[in-house]
């Protein structure tokens, strides 16, 4: 179940900061989606209906990703923690720490 509140008056709010609320809506319900898919497939008794829900959920991680790659475009914090977490093979926690005392990649917008 997704929700449209805002905190605050949703008019009031920059059509930038409008646009990012619905992508990250849009993330939270794929998200959702995904996790409900994957412990459909588990417990899943059927071999065809399993592999429909475990279709179905490879399909949620694609716009999964992409809605996490929109938000990379057009938040410049989001472009730098994903820029510094992602496609690493440190634990994280010491990814962490390492980026804490690098300077910090140019902001764009």
């Amino acid at each position: 179940m997704t929700s449209d509140t805002t905190h605050d008056p949703a008019d009031q709010a920059s059509g930038p900061t409008r646009e990012l609320h619905r992508a990250i809506l849009s993330l939270r319900e794929e998200l959702e989606a995904i996790d409900s898919y994957q412990q459909r497939a588990d417990v899943s008794d059927d071999p065809q209906l399993k592999a429909v829900y475990l279709h179905n959920r490879a399909e949620e991680i694609e716009h999964a990703s992409m809605l996490v790659e929109w938000l990379r475009r057009h938040d410049a914090q989001f472009d730098r923690m994903l820029r510094t977490y992602l496609f690493t093979e440190a634990p994280i926690t010491s990814v962490e720490k390492a980026a804490a005392g690098a300077a910090p990649p140019p902001v764009k917008r």
